[in-house]
């Protein structure tokens, strides 16, 4: 790799593909660099874990239900059923309505995406083609330098 990259190969791949699944150094650093070029290519970068997202379809472009934990304490209302349940807009629908006019769009940056199943990869690499604005990278794992190749190869791979 070159001491100083660019990123173009990695910005034009991804608006090629839509979604890359990455391997980063595990001592990192690269990630940031290539998040540094997208947003200076155009993109608003959105940089989430993928531990504890549940239902990625509901999590991300639907509103949903949170409820709050119970820490062990009973609910002061009567009846089982009775408990606090919270509402979260959807966060690529809601980063997407926030979007700069002159923006080519939003690029969800997803770590710890080893621990996500075939399921949830697949929707993850068919998201760009329902929302055209979105773009997806997932770091699949650890290399020992930093790489990247079109999510659905990942897939097959896995």
């Amino acid at each position: 790799m070159a001491l100083i990259t660019t990123g173009n190969t990695l910005i034009r791949d991804l608006e090629k593909n839509g979604a890359l699944g990455v391997y980063v150094p595990l001592e990192g650093g690269f990630e940031g660099r290539y998040r540094r070029r997208l947003r200076a290519a155009g993109y608003i970068t959105l940089h989430i874990t993928a531990r504890g997202l549940g239902d990625l379809a509901a999590y991300l472009t639907g509103v949903h239900g949170v409820r709050p934990p119970h820490l062990g304490k009973k609910s002061t209302g009567s009846g089982a059923a009775v408990g606090y349940v919270y509402y979260v807009p959807p966060i690529v629908n809601y980063q997407l309505e926030q979007l700069p006019p002159k923006s080519k769009g939003l690029v969800l940056w997803i770590i710890e995406g080893h621990i996500l199943s075939d399921q949830e990869i697949d929707y993850l690499a068919n998201l760009p083609k329902l929302e055209p604005r979105v773009k997806v990278v997932i770091e699949r794992g650890g290399d020992r330098t930093f790489r990247w190749t079109p999510l659905e190869k990942t897939l097959l791979a896995s």
